[in-house]
C-alpha cells in the first residue's frame, strides 16, 4: 500500500465550497496525509527540512488546489521554489525524490471546453500542466495527469459530491495500486480513470 501526501493550498479555505468538499471526503482514509499549507505557514514562512521530510514518507504527492491565473496559489509556488533544493530534488545528488509520483488536483472556474485551442483560454489543460510536468521530469519523478473539477462555480451540491466521490476513489485506487501505470501516465484527465458516467 502506498502512502499518498495531500499538499493543499488554498488561501480562503472557509470561503471554499468544492475543495472542502473534495477534502473533507478523504480524511479518513488510511496512508493519506492532508497537509494544509495555508493553515501550517499563514506567515508563508516555511520550513524546509519539514517539509522535505514530508516528501520523503510519502510515496505520491498530490498538489491540490484552485486554479489561479492558470497556476497554483502563491504559496505553493513558494513551497516549491524552496523546498524543492538544488541537489536535493535535482541536479547534483538531487535525488531524493527518484520515483515518487505526483499529480495535480484542482478546481477551476473555466468549462472543460473553455481549455481547449479553439476556446476561450486557448490551451489545454494539458498545455498548462507542462511547469508541473516538467518539474517533475527534473526531479526524476512520475507526473500523472490532473484531477480537474471543471465549472466550479456552477456545481450543483450533487455535482460536486459526485466529484468528492470520485476523488476518493482516485486516492484509493492510487494508495491501493488498482490502476495501470500506462493508464496513469496516458489519460489525459485523472477524472478518465474513474468507471462512472461524469461530465467534465
Amino acid at each position: 500500500m502506498a502512502s499518498v501526501l495531500i499538499l493543499f493550498a488554498h488561501p480562503v479555505y472557509e470561503k471554499s465550497r468544492v475543495n472542502r468538499q473534495l477534502i473533507d471526503k478523504i480524511a479518513d482514509l488510511d496512508q493519506v496525509t492532508i497537509h494544509d499549507l495555508y493553515e501550517v505557514y499563514p506567515d508563508f514562512d516555511i520550513d524546509v527540512a519539514q517539509e522535505q521530510a514530508l516528501l520523503l514518507a510519502h510515496d505520491i504527492i498530490v498538489f491540490h488546489h484552485p486554479f489561479y491565473w492558470y497556476s497554483v496559489p502563491p504559496l505553493l509556488k513558494q513551497w516549491m521554489d524552496l523546498v524543492l533544493e538544488h541537489g536535493w530534488a535535482y541536479g547534483k545528488g538531487g535525488t531524493q525524490l527518484r520515483n515518487k509520483k505526483i499529480f495535480n488536483a484542482f478546481s477551476s472556474g473555466g468549462s472543460f471546453a473553455a481549455y481547449q485551442k479553439e476556446g476561450h483560454n486557448r490551451y489545454t489543460i494539458t498545455e498548462l500542466m507542462a511547469p508541473f510536468d516538467q518539474t517533475a521530469f527534473l526531479c526524476k519523478m512520475t507526473y500523472y495527469p490532473p484531477f480537474v473539477v471543471h465549472n466550479s462555480h456552477l456545481l450543483s451540491p450533487e455535482e460536486v459530491a459526485v466529484f468528492a466521490d470520485q476523488y476518493r476513489e482516485i486516492i484509493t485506487g492510487l494508495r491501493d495500486g488498482r490502476f495501470s501505470e500506462d493508464d496513469l501516465v496516458s489519460a489525459s484527465y485523472m477524472n478518465s480513470l474513474i468507471q462512472k458516467s461524469y461530465s467534465l
